[in-house]
């Protein structure tokens, strides 16, 4: 589920919507005005930035090992996780 991003997107909310943004779970105005508050934050940006390195990094690592149960509870607590 998506959340409603503000008018004036502070940072705070920004962390939260990151994993949509990335997701293009966003919509078209929304990810507008997301896409806004990272040009012009720098912090922001380097997040967002920090984010998608991670996610290339952790892209690249084999769930050898991992059983389907193990694999769905992570999945479960990281999605707790960025509520």
């Amino acid at each position: 589920m998506t959340r409603p991003v503000p008018q004036d997107l502070a940072c705070i909310e920004l962390v939260g919507l990151v994993t949509d943004f990335l997701e293009g779970a966003l919509s078209p105005d929304d990810r507008a005005r997301f896409e806004q508050h990272v040009a012009i934050c720098k912090g922001c940006a380097a997040y967002v930035l920090q984010m998608r390195k991670t996610i290339e990094a952790s892209s690249a690592l084999k769930g050898e090992g991992l059983s389907a149960a193990a694999q769905a509870e992570l999945l479960r607590l990281f999605r707790e996780f960025c509520r």
